[in-house]
C-alpha cells in the first residue's frame, strides 16, 4: 500500500499539532511497512511562488508546494488552479493507493476531487476550516465564539482578515527570489526582520471594512457550498478526533455514517525513553506548571501570565511558571507576554524539540492550556495524559470534554482570569489532589492504536471504492 498524506505545513519549520501529528503518522506508518509521501504547502518568499521542492524528513519524501499568498481573489484561498495542478502532477507520479488529508488551508478544495479520481481519500478533522475561513477557528476577532455561523456576520469578519500578500510585499518576495536564486543568498529573514522595524508587520487584523462585507458573505456562500459538496462527493471516511468537532460537522451536514471517532494517541516511546521520576505532585519542592504550544492571542498564555500574577505571593514562591513555544506570527502580543511574564516571574522560551516536549511534559506538575477557541483535540494535551500530567484546560470544545471523560484534570472559565486563577490556587494548595489525578484511570490509546485503526481504515476505503 502507498499513502499519500496531504497537510498545509510540515516539520521541521512548523511544529504546531497537526503538523507533529502528521508527521507521526508518517513514522508509524512507515514502521509498519507502507510507502508514504508527504504532499505540503509551505511560504518562503525567497522562491518562486508555486515551486516545487522535493526534500527528505525521517526518511520521508516531502512534496512542499510553494505558496506565498499572491493570491488574485478570496476565491483562491479555497480553490487554488496552481495547487491543484501541482497536486495532480505529484499524484501522476505517485500513484498512491491512499491519499489521507489532514488539512486543504493553502492549497485547494480541488485536490480533492484530484484524489478521488485514481485513490481511496480519507479526511482528519483538526479544527473548523471546512467551515471557517478565518484559519479554522470559529472565533471572530473581538474574541466571541461563532456558536452559530452566520454568513452575514462571516462577511463582517472576514473585512477584517489579510488573506494575501500586499503589492509591496510581492515585489518585495519577486526580488528576494531573484536574489537566492542568482547569487545563491537568502535574504528573506533579514527582510522580515526590517519589516516589523519599520511597522510593515502587525499582529492581527486590521479595522473592518465594511464596504467588502456584502461581497464577502457572498463569496464566502460559494466556499461553504463548494468544500461541502467537495467532501461529500469526493471523501469516503472522516475521522473526527474529538466528539464535539464530530457534532459541529453534522451540524454542517455530514452524514454521521460517514464520521468515525477516533482518539489520537501519543508516541509512547519518546516517554517510556524519558520515565516520570516522581509523581506529579510529590516532595515538598517547587511545583512546575508549563504552557506548550503557540504564543498566539487564540492559545491565551497572555491570560495565564496575568492570572499567574493574580495568586498568593507565597504560593508563587514555591512554584514555576514557564512558557515554551513559538510566537512568529504575533511579535506584539509576544512582546506583551515576556513584559507581563517578567513582572510575574514567569520564564518565557522557544520551542521544544521532539524530546524536549517529553522531558519537560515528564518533569512538570500541572500543564496549563487556557485556549479561548473551540480546540479539537490538542497535541499536547494527548501527550501530557501520556506523561501522566495533571491538566487545568479552559471549559471548551474538546478539551474539556477530554478531560472529562477521564480524571487527568480539571477545567476552568473560558477566557476568566479570575477563575483561572483561583483554580491555579486551588490545584497548588493540594498537592494530595495533583498526586491523585489519573487514579484508576484506563491506558490512553497510542499512536500505535490510532494508525492500527487507520490503516483499517485505509482498507474499507480501498474496498469500498472496489466496489
Amino acid at each position: 500500500m502507498r499513502v499519500l498524506l496531504v497537510a498545509h505545513n510540515y516539520p521541521p519549520a512548523h511544529t504546531a499539532g497537526v503538523e507533529q501529528h502528521t508527521a507521526q503518522v508518517a513514522r508509524e506508518l512507515v514502521r509498519r511497512g507502507v510507502a508514504v509521501d508527504v504532499f505540503c504547502a509551505e511560504k518562503d518568499i525567497a522562491r518562486s511562488d508555486g515551486q516545487l521542492v522535493e526534500r527528505e524528513h525521517e526518511g520521508v519524501r516531502v512534496f512542499e508546494f510553494t505558496n506565498n499568498l499572491a493570491y488574485e481573489s478570496f476565491r483562491q484561498t479555497w480553490s487554488f488552479p496552481a495547487a491543484r495542478e501541482t497536486f495532480a502532477q505529484v499524484l501522476a507520479r505517485l500513484r498512491p493507493d491512499v491519499v489521507h488529508f489532514q488539512h486543504l488551508m493553502y492549497l485547494s478544495s480541488e485536490c480533492l476531487a484530484a484524489a478521488r479520481a485514481q485513490a481511496a481519500c480519507v479526511f482528519t478533522l483538526h479544527d473548523y476550516w471546512l467551515q471557517c475561513a478565518r484559519f479554522g477557528q470559529r472565533l471572530h476577532p473581538d474574541g466571541s465564539h461563532c456558536a452559530t455561523i452566520d454568513l452575514v456576520r462571516c462577511g463582517e469578519c472576514m473585512a477584517s482578515f489579510k488573506f494575501r500578500q500586499g503589492a509591496m510585499e510581492r515585489v518585495a518576495g519577486r526580488w528576494i527570489a531573484d536574489v537566492r536564486e542568482n547569487f545563491g543568498v537568502d535574504l528573506s529573514a533579514t527582510a522580515k526582520k526590517a519589516a516589523r522595524k519599520l511597522g510593515l508587520v502587525r499582529s492581527g487584523a486590521g479595522a473592518p471594512d465594511t464596504a467588502r462585507a456584502a461581497a464577502l458573505t457572498e463569496a464566502l456562500r460559494e466556499r461553504e457550498a463548494t468544500l461541502r459538496e467537495a467532501v461529500l462527493r469526493d471523501v469516503q471516511r472522516l475521522i473526527a478526533p474529538s466528539r464535539f468537532l464530530l457534532e459541529r460537522m453534522v451540524e454542517w451536514g455530514i452524514g454521521r455514517e460517514r464520521l468515525e471517532l477516533l482518539r489520537m494517541g501519543a508516541e509512547v516511546d519518546r516517554f517510556a525513553a524519558i520515565p516520570r521520576t516522581r509523581a506529579a505532585g510529590a516532595g515538598d519542592g517547587p511545583l512546575r506548571v508549563v504552557f506548550l504550544g503557540t504564543f498566539a492571542p487564540h492559545k491565551a498564555p497572555l491570560l495565564l501570565a496575568q492570572a499567574w500574577g493574580d495568586l498568593p505571593q507565597a504560593l508563587r514562591a514555591n512554584a514555576s511558571l514557564e512558557f515554551f513555544g513559538s510566537g512568529a506570527h504575533y511579535p506584539d502580543y509576544v512582546d506583551e507576554l515576556r513584559r507581563v511574564a517578567a513582572a510575574v516571574g514567569a520564564r518565557v522560551e522557544g520551542v521544544l524539540t521532539r524530546d524536549g516536549v517529553a522531558r519537560t511534559m515528564t518533569g512538570a506538575d500541572l500543564l496549563v492550556m487556557p485556549s479561548v477557541w473551540w480546540e479539537n483535540a490538542p497535541l499536547v494535551l494527548i501527550e501530557a495524559v501520556e506523561a501522566r500530567t495533571p491538566i487545568l484546560v479552559s471549559e471548551l470544545g474538546g478539551m474539556a470534554e477530554y478531560v472529562h471523560e477521564r480524571p487527568c484534570g480539571a477545567t476552568f472559565r473560558a477566557g476568566d482570569r479570575a477563575d483561572l486563577a483561583a483554580k491555579l490556587t486551588e490545584l497548588l494548595s493540594d498537592r494530595a489532589r495533583l498526586r491523585g489525578f489519573y487514579a484508576g484511570a484506563a491506558p490512553a490509546p497510542t499512536m500505535a492504536d490510532n494508525v492500527e485503526r487507520m490503516h483499517a481504515i485505509y482498507g474499507e476505503a480501498l474496498a469500498s471504492r472496489g466496489r
